[in-house]
């Protein structure tokens, strides 16, 4: 099953980077408001649309990893989005990562080392 490891990365990152663009969309975007206005915001955004673009190429490799690997191998392979989201927070929005939160983010490596075996 170690053959999952490189569609779940892939996939994993795909997911987490269209979390960074949405992240970067909603900081440029005014309060949520059922007004024209906010939703021209949101459809004149780009870093919306990349958002958009990476959750629907992650949407793909997902029913792609679905099809071939078992669903019990292949669905514990997400959480590895959390170990990327959480590289992103320190990367990309300065955010300061606890030794605890380290601590969860091994768990999480280990563990889907364990299924993928």
């Amino acid at each position: 099953m170690w053959k999952v490891i490189p569609y779940a990365l892939l996939q994993c990152l795909l997911l987490t980077g269209g979390q960074v663009f949405l992240k970067f969309a909603l900081m440029r975007m005014p309060q949520f408001s059922w007004t024209k206005d906010f939703w021209w915001s949101m459809l004149t955004n780009w870093q919306f649309a990349a958002c958009g673009l990476l959750f629907g190429l992650s949407g793909l490799l997902w029913m792609y990893i679905v099809k071939i690997f078992p669903f019990s191998t292949a669905y514990p392979m997400v959480s590895l989005s959390y170990v990327f989201g959480m590289l992103a927070a320190i990367l990309f929005f300065h955010e300061e990562v606890s030794a605890m939160k380290w601590v969860g983010v091994g768990c999480i490596v280990i563990g889907c080392l364990l299924i993928a075996k």
